[in-house]
């Protein structure tokens, strides 16, 4: 008997059989996503082209900070994303005092709270939808020069310990906020779990705590996925994290879907890398799909890519991965 995709999900998580594996894929939209009209739209077009099993809302990286300050732009890249054209906000240590609670409700998360409601009555009751939350350290990012966030968390913890508070509280209210209006959950970005950025007890100390405060915030959403962002990463880290769902760069960095399965007790989303859907053909991306079908006994995995889906993916080969999992 066929399931709905909710249904799928759920039987998906907990490990039980399945009418076929859950697949999605997700994109940015550069220019849509800066009016929340364009980008409900064009989220909506995707999914109707495609039928995934849940639908992720990529907004513009930006849309947590904007209002302290950073003002982007496309300029073209691939992977849909936009370039940060102004100053960074933060210089010196005392320019972190000037961080206060942003009103969710107001602004470019307002935005993306309206994006959600008009999302969810474009595409109705049936289909999951999980909105982008970045981890404080990732919106710190966002607001200095490139990879001066770890020169500042190390040279100047105590002021970057009371930003990440502010920008903790906010996030834990935009969670609040996307869930009531309609949201399921959240697709939980963690970009710092890595041994080329952060020893683990740094990020034990400054960021475990307030990413396990966030997700409890979102504990009520029936499907949260976290994204551990990537190479070098510390899987371990956050495999008891309370989450439905993981997705890793697994083809480039490992483990593998499997190892990660006996580390993780939900579904593990992957299979297939950025570099397989762009320059793969419909059969390479079939193989794929039944290798990691066959390696996870078709049972606790979503198949999808191990990071966002890029602008210049074939179209021929998102199908082919769409029309694998009916086989």
């Amino acid at each position: 008997m066929q399931m709905t995709r909710r249904e799928r999900l759920a039987e998906a998580v907990a490990g039980n059989e399945t009418d076929r594996a859950p697949v999605a894929l997700w994109r940015h939209f550069p220019v849509d996503d800066a009016d929340a009209e364009q980008l409900a739209l064009s989220v909506l077009a995707f999914q109707q082209q495609y039928d995934w099993d849940f639908i992720k809302l990529t907004p513009l990286s930006n849309y947590s900070i904007a209002d302290w300050g950073g003002t982007v732009a496309y300029h073209g890249h691939p992977e849909g994303t936009s370039d940060y054209i102004t100053p960074p906000l933060i210089t010196v240590a005392t320019d972190w005092e000037r961080l206060q609670p942003l009103n969710v409700y107001a602004g470019a998360m307002g935005q993306q709270l309206d994006c959600i409601r008009r999302l969810r009555e474009l595409a109705g009751p049936d289909i999951p939808i999980i909105e982008t939350v970045f981890n404080p350290l990732s919106q710190v990012k966002r607001l200095v020069a490139k990879g001066a966030e770890i020169v500042h968390l190390r040279r100047y913890p105590q002021q970057v310990r009371a930003a990440l508070e502010v920008i903790t509280t906010t996030t834990i209210d935009f969670v609040t906020a996307a869930l009531e209006a309609g949201a399921d959950g959240i697709f939980y970005a963690i970009q710092h779990a890595r041994a080329d950025l952060l020893s683990v007890d740094e990020y034990r100390e400054y960021l475990q705590p307030l990413d396990l405060r966030i997700l409890e915030a979102a504990r009520h959403g029936t499907f949260n996925l976290l994204h551990l962002h990537g190479l070098h990463t510390y899987f371990d880290l956050v495999a008891d994290y309370p989450v439905h769902a993981l997705n890793w760069h697994d083809r480039e960095t490992g483990p593998t879907l499997a190892a990660g399965a006996q580390r993780f007790t939900g579904l593990v989303v992957g299979g297939l890398s950025q570099e397989d859907i762009v320059t793969g053909n419909p059969t390479s991306i079939g193989q794929l799909v039944q290798t990691a079908l066959t390696e996870m006994g078709g049972r606790r995995v979503c198949l999808s890519t191990g990071c966002v889906l890029p602008t210049v993916a074939p179209w021929g080969n998102i199908r082919a991965l769409r029309a694998a999992v009916e086989r």
